[in-house]
């Protein structure tokens, strides 16, 4: 399988289309974005059997097609309206209309939020990709872009570990770590996947003491 496909510029080309109608990407979710989880994707890919490589390309460039921000109250439902919204553009594009299911299902699964367990090579494949951008550096970066266009601060200088109150990672970007970041590696699909996000999270939590180190925490 090449690495970049002639239908991938298409793909790449209708959602720059598609993030500019809806007011432009939002830094963590951009075209750099979709080309990281594509590498994640053939990385995975690469141990994995049965899978279908056209399937999972076309859900890659699509599984964030329908970008709304982390704090809207359709979040859960971004991943459902990307893949149908992709099943419309694929059916234009000519693509075999035997995978369209799959490539639904692949994007829609792909979501935390949604909830949705993943049923096919694909599907497990995609959310595991999606899911290391959450972890490492990238991780990091995107966390804290995230937390800061919302409103949040990077922690709680009084508790910074979060010892004697409430996590809120709405309000201090630290707390993400505990609350959601740290416990993705047992989520993972593939075996893969669960390495690269063991590695990452390690990473993630030596970032954190050398944090608090430097402020005294």
């Amino acid at each position: 399988m090449s690495h970049s496909s002639k239908a991938a510029a298409r793909y790449r080309a209708h959602v720059a289309d598609v993030w500019a109608a809806q007011g432009g990407p939002d830094g963590a979710h951009d075209l750099g974005h979709l080309a990281r989880v594509w590498a994640n994707a053939r990385a995975i890919a690469l141990d994995e059997d049965q899978v279908d490589w056209q399937v999972l390309e076309a859900a890659v460039w699509f599984h964030d097609l329908v970008n709304l921000p982390k704090d809207s109250p359709d979040r859960a439902r971004a991943s459902t309206l990307s893949a149908e919204a992709a099943v419309v553009f694929l059916q234009s594009d000519g693509f075999p209309p035997e995978k369209l299911p799959a490539v639904a299902h692949a994007i829609a699964a792909h979501s935390f939020s949604a909830g949705i367990p993943p049923e096919t090579p694909e599907a497990r494949i995609l959310q595991d990709a999606d899911r290391l951008e959450a972890l490492g550096a990238i991780g990091l970066a995107r966390m804290f872009l995230i937390s800061g266009r919302m409103g949040g601060g990077i922690l709680d200088m009084t508790d910074p570990m979060a010892l004697h109150r409430p996590l809120d990672d709405k309000t201090f970007a630290l707390d993400h770590l505990e609350v959601k970041l740290r416990g993705l590696p047992a989520t993972m699909q593939t075996r893969t996947g669960r390495l690269i996000a063991e590695e990452r999270t390690e990473w993630m939590m030596s970032f954190r003491s050398r944090l608090l180190a430097e402020i005294g925490g």
